[in-house]
């Protein structure tokens, strides 16, 4: 049995990860204290009843706990800037998050992915092609199993970690084998004093990392460290010796290592040019930790997407209907119309809107004006983006998530492509983005596929 340490260990935030955070500093052998601003937040009574030594304060964030801590190890959905937390940090209190945590345990080579957009696809095509090649991959982080479980199960040979720039800020050990920016856009803009701000946040995922990958068509993805540091670069160009792009063969395009052609394009499962500079930077990140290029192909051709990120959910008399609820900023939007509108032939009706986190919707304008037939606006920030949106465009106001599918079917011709990506949070109507894609399928298979 372990001998309880000195230092009160504080955890905000309950739920899955505030309970797999108790669960290891409870076996660590710290004091342990529960604080949540919801008066019954979720795992409240398994706490109680497996840990009943363990003080909780509920309701509002606790300073008078925090300055009792040696450590808090706080949720990433509060802001570290709010000022009993801050009030904490002045006072010396060490603030961290549970994947610092991991980070401090961890033994394996963790591959670190961020970015504004398309964490998740990467991520979870690098821990395919991680087992693929025969590794034992843990995949975490900001995606499925909370970090701290994860290493209950055991030691891996390989972590690949989907990092949000919210549980960067609180991460400070993190020396990722390889780590990428995969893009930066404006999101989070509620809680950021703007892009510097938020690029600085990305960007810890930097620090003290043994190599990186970087996207060469985006400057802001390029780290300010050493020049000596390995590195390999991704676009859709063609590529420089050593890094990742697109040549092409015959007229033919292919993905390619410097000047050495891998597979053709045309044989992805996943669609437009977002999710080929996607492939290629799953690449890059596997080929830094010694993957066998032909596991990562053999994964590439297999892989046919993500749930609720650009996802095919009908095709009726000629009109697609495509579920990209993910996209909850203008980045991502952005990226599913120019992706999507290269690969029909008709137009996009767009489906856009919920709670704009202070973003600015006006990159969303030439896309639009290039491969938009309609907008059909949702939510609370439906007339910001009516009026930021500048293209010479129908638009259409509706109040539910129906309605716009309804108002799509009305409008819609053979060869166009009807897309809900609101490039917006969902909170406003829905209880996450996953509700908001999910009531969109059926709702296309209610309304559409019952449609005569």
């Amino acid at each position: 049995m372990l001998i309880q340490r000195d230092g009160l260990r504080v955890v905000i935030g309950l739920g899955k990860t505030g309970l797999s955070c108790v669960r290891y500093l409870k076996a660590q052998g710290y004091p342990v204290a529960v604080n949540d601003t919801r008066e019954h937040p979720p795992g409240l009574a398994e706490l109680r009843a497996e840990f009943p030594d363990v003080e909780v304060s509920l309701g509002k964030l606790d300073a008078e706990l925090f300055l009792r801590a040696s450590e808090v190890i706080s949720s990433p959905g509060i802001s570290i800037r709010e000022p009993a937390i801050a009030a904490a940090m002045a006072a010396g209190v060490s603030v961290v998050g549970d994947v610092e945590l991991f980070c401090r345990a961890a033994k394996a080579p963790i591959v670190a992915i961020t970015g504004s957009n398309a964490k998740s696809t990467v991520t979870t095509l690098v821990g395919l092609m991680g087992e693929a090649a025969g590794k034992r991959t843990g995949v975490c982080g900001n995606i499925g199993t909370p970090v701290l479980d994860m290493l209950a199960e055991g030691e891996k040979d390989l972590y690949v970690m989907e990092l949000s720039s919210f549980q960067l800020e609180t991460t400070h050990s993190l020396k990722a084998a390889v780590a990428v920016v995969l893009n930066l856009s404006e999101d989070h803009m509620d809680r950021y004093t703007g892009m510097v701000d938020y690029h600085q946040a990305k960007h810890r995922i930097y620090r003290n990392c043994e190599r990186f990958v970087f996207n060469r068509e985006d400057a802001l993805t390029v780290p300010l460290i050493a020049d000596d540091l390995p590195r390999a670069s991704f676009g859709l160009g063609v590529p420089d010796l050593n890094d990742f792009g697109v040549r092409v063969v015959e007229g033919k395009p292919y993905l390619a290592r410097g000047r050495e052609t891998l597979m053709p394009v045309s044989e992805l499962q996943i669609f437009g040019d977002h999710n080929v500079a996607n492939a290629l930077a799953c690449l890059a990140l596997g080929e830094a930790v010694g993957l066998p290029m032909d596991a990562m192909l053999n994964t590439l051709r297999s892989f046919t997407g993500l749930k609720h990120r650009c996802q095919r959910v009908a095709m009726h008399n000629g009109i697609g209907w495509y579920n990209d609820s993910k996209g909850t900023n203008v980045g991502a939007t952005l990226a599913a119309i120019n992706g999507l509108g290269a690969a029909i032939s008709g137009k996009i009706l767009l489906i856009a809107g919920g709670v704009g986190k202070g973003q600015d919707f006006t990159p969303l304008s030439p896309a639009m004006a290039q491969f938009g037939q309609s907008l059909i606006l949702i939510g609370e920030d439906a007339s910001v983006i009516d009026v930021a949106v500048a293209a010479a465009l129908p638009r259409f106001h509706c109040t539910s998530l129906d309605e716009a599918i309804a108002q799509a079917l009305r409008l819609a011709k053979p060869g166009d492509a009807v897309l809900l990506s609101p490039a917006c949070a969902s909170f406003d109507m829905f209880k996450h983005y996953e509700d908001r894609g999910d009531q969109f399928v059926a709702g296309v298979r209610r309304l559409v596929e019952g449609h005569a």
